[in-house]
Parts: structure tokens; C-alpha cells; sequence
């Protein structure tokens, strides 16, 4: 290897050698010096035999690469259509939007295989919060039926269909399972059948709440005018029972507006946002209130540049809901508390979460507290959390409630 690289050394200083001979020979001719001229070109023919004595000794080696080469190539074997048929399979498989798994039947146990890229997707870390639980139950499920099924992830519970086939492949009895997750698209029908339905109770409610409030204003000005054709007894009641009538459509009027916001939510106009600055705009507003229950507000961005685009409005009236449940969940507290923080998780997504130290959410009440008109308060109309979901969605989000560790409750946005 060392000889063939001086060969080429020597052979490439050679050319260098004539050339520059050649420009020294075409100089001397310009400046009529014919003798000098004739000079180098005698002199030029030293590295031209040098020259060509390298090139005869690299000749051989050239060949006998080539032929390597060529002995290599034609060796190679060129894939069949079976083989070309069975990778296109193969990549087809692999990145298929189902996650399929495949389950034997071992001695003790079945054994859950994924056999695509989104099957182990289902099954890596910061995924499923149990992936050996999430096995057993999906080895679990009879073939040929359809089911939905509820498992845990670090963004909370989600719903996904599961179809199980039953085959034989090498005389060895197994199961392939088809997992598709459908928690946004569930979430998106039911948000949307939602606001259907709000929007048509309150439209039907309000065209008769309005003239029953109105006619009864008007009751009660008429009965001022013959008040005095009237024992006081009877105006009394009379008074009495317009103004229960009025008083009572008013409200009702009113608590039925309050619904509109969730089946009028304006388009979301996004634009660039930085998280760091909507913080310290929410810290400013609401942290006040916690430093005067004794407690405290607490907001964090890694890193401090994080940018996203979002409607700014819809996703600050957003945390807004949700902090206002915080405080309203830490009630009664010694030291309430609440951490507002964003980050990017995996998959570059972004990651708000939402957590107090408050009396938390009970596993008896996590499925119904997103649903409008659902409230655990006296006072309450059930529209924070189901508004908080719907400018999530609205915005390419989602919403979920997460199970904390400790105490206190833990919502999610994610974007």
C-alpha cells in the first residue's frame, strides 16, 4: 500500500515537473531565446520517462482492483421479485398507522410482541403508565369481537378500539391484535354533539324565557296602577308572586347565557407566542390572590424561549379556568398552592400542566368532570373544565387530568 501510494507521489510530482518545464520552454520562445527553450524541453524528458515507468508499475495494481470489483459485484446477487415483494411488505407493516401486536400462547403466559413501529410506540416510556398491565390486557381479549378499551398514559386516561384475530402460522396457534387510538377523534364528536345540543336548548329556552320575563315586568307595572282597587291583601300576593315570576325568568335567562360561550367560541387566530411572557402576564394577575389566602402561585418555562403559536386569548382564558378551579379546590388549605409549568415532551409537543395541592378529584368523578353542566359545587354550572377542552381542541390541543402522586389535583395541555 505504501509503494503504491510513492508510485503515485512520484508520478503526480512528474506531470507537476513537465508542466512547469513546458510554461519555462513557451516563456523562453516569447523572449527569443531559442536555446533556453530547446534546453527545458531536454530537460522535460527525464520526468516524462520517470513518468511513464510509474504508470507501468501501477498499471497491474489498477487491473487487479478492477477485477476485484467487478469479481465483487457480480457476486453480489440481485434481489428477486419475492424479495422486493416481501421488503415492501415489511415496510408497509412497519409504518402502518395501527399498532399491531402478535400474542402466543407460551407455557405459563402469552407473550405480547409488537410487530410495527406503532406498537412499540404504544409500549415505550412516557407512554402507557403500565406497559406490562396494558400487555395483559390486551393478551386478555377474545378474537373476533371489537372492543373499547381505557388505559393509562402520562397525559391521563385514553380510549382506543382493539380487534383480535385468531390464525395459525407454522402450525402454532396465535393472535394478532389491531389497536388503533381514537381519544381526540371520541373527544372531538362529543365536544362538537355538545355544543349542538347547548346551542339548541338555550335557542329554544330563550324564546320562552324572554316573553315570560318581559310579560311579567309588565304585570307588575299594571298591577301598580290599581293598587288601589285591590284589597291589600290580594296585591300583596299579587306583587308578590309577579315579582318571584320576573326575578326567576331573569336568572334563568341569565344561567342560560352562560352557556352560549361554549357553543360560540370564536375561530382561533394564531400567532407566535412566548410562553414567558403569558406567564408572567397570569402571575401578575392572579398570584396576588393566592399570597393573600397565605399560599402561593408559582409559573416556570424550560426553556425560557419557548414560543408556540396559538391563539394567545383563548389559550390564557384557558389557564385562567383552571386556575380558578385550583383556588376554588384549595379551599380550606393551610398553605394552597399551585405550579403552572411548560416544557416540550416527547415528540415536540408542548406540555402545560396545571397542579395544586388541593382535595384532588375522585376516581368516581374523573369520567364526568369535562362534561357541561357537570358540577361537584352548589353554585357551580359545570362550564369551566368543558370550556377548557373545547379552546384546547379548538387550538390542535387536548385536555386530560392526570393522576398526581400526591395530594392535589394535575391537569394537562397539550399542543
Amino acid at each position: 500500500m505504501a509503494s503504491e501510494r510513492s508510485l503515485k507521489t512520484t508520478a503526480s510530482a512528474s506531470i507537476v515537473a513537465m508542466l512547469a518545464l513546458a510554461g519555462g520552454a513557451g516563456y523562453f520562445v516569447a523572449l527569443a531565446s531559442p536555446r533556453l527553450s530547446v534546453l527545458c524541453l531536454l530537460l522535460s524528458i527525464a520526468p516524462a520517462w520517470l513518468l511513464s515507468r510509474c504508470l507501468t508499475r501501477l498499471a497491474p495494481r489498477l487491473s487487479r482492483q478492477e477485477s476485484t470489483m467487478a469479481t465483487a459485484m457480480t457476486a453480489a446477487p440481485s434481489p428477486t421479485p419475492d424479495e422486493e415483494s416481501l421488503r415492501a411488505l415489511e415496510a408497509c407493516l412497519e409504518h402502518a398507522p395501527i399498532a399491531l401486536f402478535r400474542i402466543r400462547n407460551d407455557a405459563e403466559e402469552r407473550k405480547v410482541t409488537p410487530l410495527n413501529a406503532s406498537a412499540r410506540r404504544q409500549l415505550a416510556p412516557g407512554h402507557a403508565s403500565e406497559p406490562q398491565r396494558w400487555q395483559q390486557l390486551l393478551a386478555a381479549q377474545p378474537p373476533g369481537q371489537r372492543r373499547l378499551l381505557s388505559f393509562d398514559t402520562e397525559r391521563g386516561v385514553e380510549r382506543a378500539l382493539v380487534a383480535v384475530a385468531a390464525l395459525t402460522l407454522q402450525g402454532a396457534p396465535q393472535h394478532l391484535a389491531a389497536l388503533m387510538p381514537v381519544e381526540s377523534e371520541l373527544e372531538a364528536e362529543a365536544l362538537n354533539a355538545w355544543r349542538d345540543l347547548v346551542q339548541v336548548l338555550t335557542h329554544e329556552i330563550m324564546n320562552s324565557l324572554t316573553p315570560v320575563a318581559s310579560l311579567s315586568r309588565t304585570a307588575c307595572d299594571l298591577l301598580a296602577d290599581v293598587r288601589a282597587l285591590l284589597p291589600h291583601d290580594t296585591h300583596a300576593d299579587l306583587a308578590t308572586a309577579l315579582d318571584a315570576i320576573a326575578r326567576r325568568a331573569a336568572s334563568l335567562a341569565d344561567f342560560v347565557a352562560s352557556y352560549r360561550s361554549l357553543s360560540s367560541v370564536p375561530a382561533p387566530q394564531p400567532e407566535a407566542v412566548c410562553l414567558e411572557q403569558l406567564f408572567q402576564r397570569l402571575e401578575a394577575l392572579l398570584a396576588p390572590a393566592w399570597q393573600a389566602r397565605g399560599g402561593r402561585a408559582e409559573f416556570s418555562v424550560e426553556p425560557a424561549s419557548l414560543e408556540v403559536r396559538i391563539d394567545a386569548g383563548q389559550l390564557e382564558q384557558a389557564l385562567i379556568n383552571l386556575l380558578k378551579n385550583a383556588a376554588e379546590a384549595t379551599q380550606g388549605i393551610a398553605a394552597p398552592r399551585v405550579t403552572v409549568s411548560a416544557r416540550l415532551s416527547r415528540g415536540a409537543r408542548l406540555r402545560i400542566e396545571v397542579r395544586d395541592n388541593g382535595h384532588g378529584v375522585p376516581d368516581t368523578l374523573a369520567a364526568h368532570i369535562f362534561m357541561p353542566f357537570f358540577s361537584t359545587r352548589k353554585q357551580g354550572r359545570g362550564i369551566g373544565l368543558a370550556l377548557v377542552r373545547h379552546l384546547a381542541h379548538a387550538n390542535g390541543g387536548t385536555l386530560r387530568h392526570a393522576r398526581p402522586v400526591g395530594a392535589g389535583a394535575c391537569f394537562l395541555l397539550s399542543f
